[in-house]
């Protein structure tokens, strides 16, 4: 079991349900500092909606999330007691998202874009947020790309901006949903590489994919999803290989 001292993020008891749809039930997760996790499972078993809470993009009905012993998203005193948006907030920005869709301001360049939080949030002087944003566009491979507009750039050159931009205000976490999901096959493994040395510099990450072969490369373990629980977590070659789950098994079979 994992030592929860070392835990950087935990969930413990997390629920949430839309309606009479229970889509997170009683969700016990941790992550380590430098530990990479691949969520697996079929659609609408509740791994997006795992990271909109952990991101604080919307708020669990019952259970708690705290990244570094500290918690996330409601009171510490107080469970029902909702916080300001300003103290949300100020808790998201150690929390990095990157989405299905590249979610770009279409009106600003790469360059623009990955500075455009430096600015808003962080308060940075408008040359320093360019020049942290042009050496982040250049870790991700395109920082002779820095000056074009989104409609210019291709689905896997906007999706490395949109890591760039996360990345650009030093999240403690990353968090990546089916980062790869809308993007043409050939464009995937331009996005995958980047994730893979993010990974390989120690970076957390919790990425909700359906890539095996990143699962394999780059995770540490790989956690399986249905139905609002989690039903299998081993190490990648364990979880591909000899899977102990029988919905796990099916899956698999499903997406090889």
């Amino acid at each position: 079991m994992t030592d929860a001292r070392s835990d950087l993020l935990v969930a413990k008891n997390l629920t949430k349900s839309y309606g009479s749809n229970r889509i997170l039930d009683g969700i016990d997760f941790s992550v380590r500092p430098g530990e990479v996790k691949a969520i697996m499972g079929p659609s609408g078993s509740g791994k997006s909606t795992m990271l909109r809470l952990f991101a604080l993009l919307e708020r669990a009905d019952g259970g708690t999330i705290e990244l570094e012993g500290r918690r996330l998203g409601t009171d510490p005193e107080k469970q029902s007691r909702v916080l300001s948006e300003r103290v949300l907030a100020r808790q998201r920005r150690d929390i990095g998202m990157v989405f299905q869709r590249f979610n770009l301001f279409p009106h600003l360049t790469a360059l623009e874009n990955v500075a455009s939080g430096l600015r808003i949030v962080e308060k940075m002087n408008s040359s320093t947020a360019r020049d942290k944003a042009h050496a982040m566009l250049e870790r991700v491979g395109l920082g002779h790309r820095s000056g074009h507009y989104p409609g210019e750039l291709s689905g896997g050159q906007q999706q490395r901006v949109a890591i760039a931009r996360a990345l650009v205000m030093n999240p403690k976490v990353m968090l990546f949903d089916e980062p790869t999901s809308a993007l043409d096959p050939e464009l995937v493994s331009e996005v995958l590489d980047v994730m893979v040395s993010l990974a390989q510099e120690g970076m957390t990450m919790l990425v909700v994919t359906h890539e095996a072969r990143f699962a394999r490369r780059a995770a540490d373990r790989v956690v399986m999803f249905d139905a609002g629980r989690i039903i299998e977590d081993a190490e990648p070659d364990a979880f591909f290989d000899a899977p102990t789950h029988e919905r796990t098994q099916r899956f698999l079979s499903r997406i090889h």
